[in-house]
């Protein structure tokens, strides 16, 4: 299929969010534009956009355009439409906390920037600036994941791979997927092993057909077969994304990575889950308190529309699970590897990159208020 390979999974053009419908994917390639709020949660609630870091991307471009088209003539009513707007864009997908952090993110800037009197214009200029800004640091980010994670990777290696977490999951490049690309770019040898990862099948339809792409050797396998794999066939390392992290390091991600984890402990293969430390949540203490969202009945009992169960047959859907930290090898993060004890190197982590961005933070504040 023909597709512009330079297009990002979320971006901001001429006033609207722009986005790949990640659900019509490897069979079409389309981009939808949000010009809404409203509209935004909507593709976000129907994984129209997936992935914790695309969805936080997402979040803070929704926070502009909330910006935008609010019509409040007061700082503090522009302010208070956006609580309004990060209330609805949270809403909408509740466990990957990358949603909630960037909105946070882009209303602590408005109300910083509205306590120092700036005029509505600079207000709303800022805020479309930052959210931008977000997004480009996604991608650094993301480089960062990579390279550290290449390091723990064998320069000949059979990896494991579950659901998507590669550019169409994050702005570009991705978290686990980004270390696999990284290897790719490195020469390394590498063969990928790819669990359809139901009942979506991210894995099925999106990474594989990113790893296509990029000529990296791969093998689709059902979600069944990687304990057979694993005991059966070398597999060196095992790799995924995560929606939440606990301070304690459980790790919320796509359902079935608890089983994937359990296998790989039992076959002595190192796991590690890839994120950027705007997953990693130290007000949860453990996963134990993380919500999960449970989604409708239809993604299990269909496929592409035709029906694979019987008709008002019962379902649990739960869209992610909770894989404790004694299952984990490492947290890889832009800061570095994280390795137990969690509670201490997570902390370091995250209060490292709250630090940098902090003073990031800053220095754009002051620069607009220049201006």
């Amino acid at each position: 299929m023909a597709a512009n390979k330079h297009a990002r999974s979320v971006e901001w053009v001429d006033g609207v969010v722009r986005m790949i419908d990640q659900r019509v994917l490897p069979d079409t390639f389309t981009l939808v534009d949000c010009k809404t709020v409203a509209e935004l949660c909507d593709a976000i609630k129907s994984m129209l956009v997936r992935g914790a870091p695309a969805i936080g991307a997402a979040g803070g471009f929704g926070m502009a355009l909330a910006a935008m088209q609010s019509q409040a003539t007061t700082l503090d009513g522009l302010v208070d439409d956006l609580r309004i707007a990060k209330k609805q864009l949270d809403d909408s997908r509740p466990t990957a906390v990358n949603l909630s952090w960037a909105t946070n993110r882009i209303l602590e800037l408005a109300s910083a920037l509205s306590s120092r009197g700036v005029s509505l214009e600079q207000l709303k200029h800022g805020i479309i600036e930052e959210a931008g800004a977000l997004a480009e640091d996604d991608i650094d980010i993301n480089r960062r994941i990579g390279e550290f994670g290449a390091a723990v990777v064998p320069d000949t290696a059979n990896i494991f791979h579950h659901c998507n977490t590669g550019a169409l999951a994050t702005v570009d490049i991705g978290t686990a997927l980004g270390v696999i690309f990284t290897c790719h770019k490195q020469n390394k040898k590498i063969h990928v092993w790819v669990d359809e990862t139901r009942p979506r099948l991210q894995g099925s339809r999106l990474t594989a057909w990113e790893l296509m792409r990029a000529n990296i050797p791969m093998k689709l396998i059902v979600d069944g077969a990687s304990g057979s794999v694993m005991r059966t066939r070398k597999v060196d390392v095992v790799v995924f994304g995560a929606d939440r992290v606990a301070a304690n390091g459980d790790v919320a991600n796509k359902i079935g990575t608890y089983n994937l984890a359990v296998v790989a402990k039992e076959n002595n293969v190192p796991v590690y889950a890839c994120v950027p430390t705007s997953t990693v949540d130290l007000t949860i203490a453990s996963g134990d308190d993380i919500v999960i969202e449970e989604r409708g009945a239809e993604e299990i009992t269909h496929v592409n529309g035709s029906s694979v169960a019987p008709a008002d047959v019962p379902v649990f859907n739960p869209a992610f699970d909770v894989t404790p930290y004694r299952y984990l090898t490492g947290i890889i993060t832009e800061e570095g590897i994280c390795y137990p004890p969690f509670t201490e190197s997570l902390r370091r982590a995250k209060e490292s990159a709250e630090s940098k961005i902090k003073a990031v933070h800053e220095s754009r504040m002051n620069k607009l208020l220049n201006q």
